[in-house]
């Protein structure tokens, strides 16, 4: 089993279920209103995100909990309004990373979180606040949706 103390565990959980939580959320919108900039790029780096945790999981024999999020997600009115969603979300895990990056001291642990803070921090958050001042790329609208809003 693993020589990680239970808070570098912890810190993992913590780190992969708000990566899987971002990558069902991004999912759901595409789903909703098609394959739309920034959430089509975005939800891909949080497949990439996920793999990068997955391998510490792996590396420190844990077991790999499965998505728990798909189906449970806030949906939006508008696509403005899910990149709204994005800019919190963001902001949200930059504040999980700065929090989980004191759980340890081991670097390759720190790496991870250090990297997927920074794609979060340098890369997502301006792109959603992008899109929630109207510059949206890519096909639909925001006022596009399939459906009416709905909370799981």
């Amino acid at each position: 089993m693993s020589d990680l103390t239970a808070p570098e565990i912890h810190a993992l959980h913590e780190a992969l279920d708000d990566e899987y939580r971002a990558w069902a959320t991004y999912d759901q919108v595409l789903d909703d209103f098609g394959p739309v900039r920034p959430f089509s790029k975005i939800r891909e780096a949080e497949a990439r995100h996920i793999e990068a945790l997955c391998t510490l999981f792996a590396r420190y024999d844990l077991p790999i909990p499965d998505n728990p999020w798909p189906g449970k997600v806030d949906r939006y009115d508008s696509l403005r309004d899910a990149c709204k969603a994005g800019v919190g979300a963001e902001i949200a895990n930059g504040r999980l990373y700065d929090r989980l990056l004191h759980a340890t001291a081991r670097e390759d642990i720190l790496a991870v979180f250090r990297n997927l803070q920074e794609a979060s921090q340098q890369r997502h958050l301006p792109a959603f606040q992008r899109c929630a001042q109207g510059s949206v790329g890519g096909r639909g609208g925001a006022g596009r949706h399939r459906g009416g809003r709905e909370r799981a």
